[in-house]
């Protein structure tokens, strides 16, 4: 499991390199959630994909992404919120090992 950095701040880009790809993140924080937007080697993977503690953003295996990125809550289960990045909710990529073993 690789721990993906972000700022607490309600919008931004993030770019990594996830299992050997090339992957940018962006990560909006709306009225009803935060957001997110995958993006691999040049090609959409998810766009405007809500996200929820411990439910995969990827959730498509034709898309070609190798492994899955998630939401973990440290602290109990709530659905992330920008005002609780790196501390309280973590973004973190699982390769296709680790995430089958969930």
């Amino acid at each position: 499991m690789q721990e993906i950095p972000i700022q607490q701040i309600p919008s931004q880009l993030v770019r990594c390199v996830l299992g050997g790809q090339d992957v940018q993140l962006s990560i909006y924080q709306k009225a009803q959630g935060v957001f997110v937007d995958v993006i691999s080697n040049s090609t959409p993977i998810v766009d405007g994909i809500i996200s929820r503690d411990a439910v995969p953003l990827v959730c498509r295996s034709y898309t070609g992404f190798l492994g899955n990125i998630m939401w973990i809550d440290t602290q109990g289960s709530r659905d992330p919120d920008y005002t609780g990045f790196s501390a309280r909710f973590r973004l973190v990529y699982l390769t296709d090992v680790e995430y089958a073993l969930l």
